[in-house]
C-alpha cells in the first residue's frame, strides 16, 4: 500500500484524516506545520501529500512550493485540504503545485474516494 503524508495543525483533523486513511490500509506520516511537512516529504518519500493551507511556521502554499521546487520531492502529488473555498484561494493552491484542492468540510468517504483515485488504488 501507498504512504501518505498528512499535514494539518488542527489535531482533531489530523487524527480524523490519519485514522480514516490508515483504516483503508495506507501508511500514514503526519506533520503539524508546513516546514515539517516539507522535511518529511524528502525523508519519507510519500506517494501522496495532503496539506492544510493555514498552518504555523510555513503555510501550505509555501510548503507546496518548497516541495515542488525540490528535485527529490517534485514528483509527489499534492492535495490541498482547506476551509478556504474561494476561487482565488483554490487557484493559488493549484498554482503552488497542488494537483487537487479539497474543501473542508469533507466526508471521510469522499476523502477515501479522492485519495484512491489519485493513487490509482
Amino acid at each position: 500500500m501507498s504512504k501518505i503524508l498528512v499535514a494539518d495543525d488542527e489535531p482533531h483533523i489530523l487524527k480524523l484524516v490519519s485514522f480514516t486513511l490508515g483504516n483503508h490500509g495506507w501508511e500514514i506520516v503526519t506533520a503539524a506545520d508546513g516546514a515539517t511537512a516539507a522535511e518529511l516529504a524528502e525523508s519519507e518519500q510519500p506517494d501522496l501529500i495532503l496539506l492544510d493551507v493555514m498552518m504555523p511556521v510555513m503555510n501550505g502554499y509555501d510548503a507546496a512550493k518548497k516541495i515542488c521546487e525540490n528535485p527529490k520531492t517534485a514528483h509527489i502529488p499534492i492535495v490541498m485540504l482547506s476551509a478556504k473555498s474561494q476561487q482565488r484561494e483554490i487557484a493559488e493552491g493549484l498554482t503552488c503545485g497542488a494537483s487537487e484542492y479539497i474543501c473542508k468540510p469533507f466526508t471521510p468517504k469522499d476523502l477515501v474516494r479522492r485519495v484512491s483515485e489519485i493513487l490509482g488504488e
